[in-house]
């Protein structure tokens, strides 16, 4: 069964002059031009495609990706307005549309916007909206605490940035365990911090507990073997300059260097941190 607005494994079953037809099971023979017909493919073989609906609204087959397929989200750029809406560059020759009524704030033609990519079954059409709660996850996620994920990072409020996790839920970066710029429609990995009781998530872009510190531990005596057994930042120094160097938070990297310590492996001084050599151990 062939999908609109989804990769399909599609078989090529007759040539033309000016490209082949695809076997669509349900959706018919569906026409691909000869440009992207991969070479040396020809009748009797399959090739994967994108399936969306040309300028004419006439179904067609590419091998060229989008930036989001139909349930997924994205960041995309506004290219035009006109009288039925928004035009989105989801990197295909026709653009997407967003209607009027599927848009939550006026768009502007240059201004990029999050949207959820979908099907619409009246109008027989793909498009978008910025409408996007309706298409999360209302159940509760399976989530626990330290899971990696994949976020894309969405509004910004006055505690920190919403970002979707796993194209499912929300939840929020507070701006105090932001150390790093953030751009708007960024896809980056993170981490569940916090389930709250009300069933709300905290993130984290690193590792929460003791194995965000195990990892920065060896990074740090990495990094200390490297510049010859001394690193000049201490539990003193600038959260930028920490992280600079680690990516990390100056949190993380004093509950690093205190285990280090602790272990006996460095020594802290106002300025940085020294190895302490194995001889000097045995002292």
């Amino acid at each position: 069964m062939a999908t609109v607005g989804q990769f399909n494994k599609l078989e090529i079953v007759k040539d033309t002059d000016i490209g082949v037809y695809l076997d669509g099971d349900n959706l018919g023979q569906i026409f691909m031009p000869f440009r992207y017909v991969p070479k040396g493919k020809s009748v009797g073989n399959f090739v994967q495609v994108f399936i969306y609906f040309d300028s004419k609204d006439r179904i067609i087959a590419t091998t060229e990706k989008p930036k989001a397929m139909v349930g997924e989200f994205a960041c995309l750029k506004v290219v035009a307005v006109n009288q039925v809406g928004a035009f989105l560059d989801w990197g295909l020759p026709k653009d997407l549309l967003v209607p009027f009524s599927e848009q939550k704030q006026t768009m502007v033609e240059g201004q990029s916007y999050v949207v959820a990519i979908y099907y619409d079954d009246e109008t027989n059409r793909i498009a978008a909206t910025s409408k996007i709660n309706k298409y999360l996850d209302q159940e509760p996620g399976r989530y626990h605490n330290g899971l990696e994920v994949d976020l894309l990072i969405c509004e910004h409020s006055d505690i920190g940035y919403n970002a979707l996790i796993n194209g499912d839920h929300w939840g929020v970066l507070f701006d105090s365990e932001v150390y790093r710029p953030l751009e708007y429609g960024q896809k980056i990995k993170g981490y569940i911090k916090r389930i709250r009781e009300d069933g709300k998530l905290d993130l984290s872009l690193q590792q929460p507990g003791y194995k965000k510190v195990d990892t920065l531990t060896g990074r740090v005596m990495t990094e200390l073997l490297k510049q010859g057994g001394y690193l000049p930042l201490s539990d003193k120094s600038a959260p930028e300059a920490i992280y600079k160097t680690f990516g990390a938070s100056k949190k993380a990297y004093k509950m690093a260097i205190g285990a280090l310590y602790k272990n006996r492996q460095i020594t802290i001084e106002k300025d940085g941190i020294t190895l302490i050599k194995e001889s000097d151990k045995n002292d």
